[in-house]
């Protein structure tokens, strides 16, 4: 029996540790998009917004297709920012949405959003919530239109930023909706958040 037991206990360990390496990838991932898109881009808007933001979830990688029927998605990691400033331990999550029309193309984009407000930061921890339904949300992307979500972000509870490569026709982010990933917050963290 104890070898049973020990024999199980040493098959657990590599799926555990390829677990945890697998959600820190995705840290390590989303840490670089935020690097690469305060570097890339000119307007000081984007690092203001992340600056004076109650959260930031960054989904390094959604990838968009379609052809008439279009479905889009990705992972996400959400920082918390607490009362004196420092970044809570991530969460993660997952956005996914599904559109209907005359569209076609192929894209992968990554995407910053500031959570502006508390209403936001709490609709997002609520587990589920859709972009532009549950909570306003100002889109800008990345080398044009940025000056213009200026406005609308000041009022809005969340703020996009998306850095896009490939060709669609349009991309939209409101109708999205993100959910928490419970899995990967089990694998990550040994227990359910």
């Amino acid at each position: 029996m104890r070898r049973i037991l020990l024999a199980a206990a040493l098959l657990l360990v590599p799926a555990l540790a390829r677990a945890q390496t697998d959600e820190q990838a995705l840290v390590d991932r989303s840490t670089l998009a935020v690097q690469e898109m305060m570097t890339q881009h000119i307007s000081q808007t984007p690092r203001m917004m992340l600056s004076r933001s109650r959260a930031v979830l960054v989904c390094p990688r959604l990838f968009k297709a379609g052809f008439f029927i279009a479905g889009s998605g990705g992972n996400c990691v959400l920082l918390a920012r607490a009362g004196n400033g420092t970044w809570s331990y991530p969460a993660f999550f997952t956005m996914g949405s599904a559109s209907f029309g005359f569209q076609i193309g192929l894209q992968d984009s990554a995407l910053i959003l500031t959570v502006q407000t508390n209403r936001g930061l709490e609709a997002l921890l609520n587990s589920h919530v859709k972009l532009g339904g549950d909570v306003s949300l100002a889109i800008a992307t990345i080398g044009g239109g940025v000056q213009g979500a200026l406005t609308t972000g000041l009022t809005a509870d969340l703020v996009a930023f998306q850095s896009s490569r490939g060709a669609f026709a349009g991309i939209a982010v409101e109708g999205s909706v993100l959910n928490s990933d419970t899995g990967k917050n089990r694998a990550y963290y040994g227990q359910p958040l």
